[in-house]
């Protein structure tokens, strides 16, 4: 794995802790603040 695989899937992982959270207080719009950011991240990893 290389150090910006490895950077992104620990910024990713970081992401999804925030997702848990902001689902855990009941904040819709930070959840998709968040989930716009990871489809974000998502997209930016794929082969081109």
């Amino acid at each position: 794995m290389n150090i910006t695989t490895r950077k992104s899937s620990l910024q990713i992982d970081d992401y999804l802790d925030l997702l848990n959270l902001a689902a855990s207080l009941g904040d819709v719009k930070w959840q998709k603040e968040i989930l716009r950011k990871l489809n974000y991240l998502q997209a930016d990893l794929q082969p081109k």
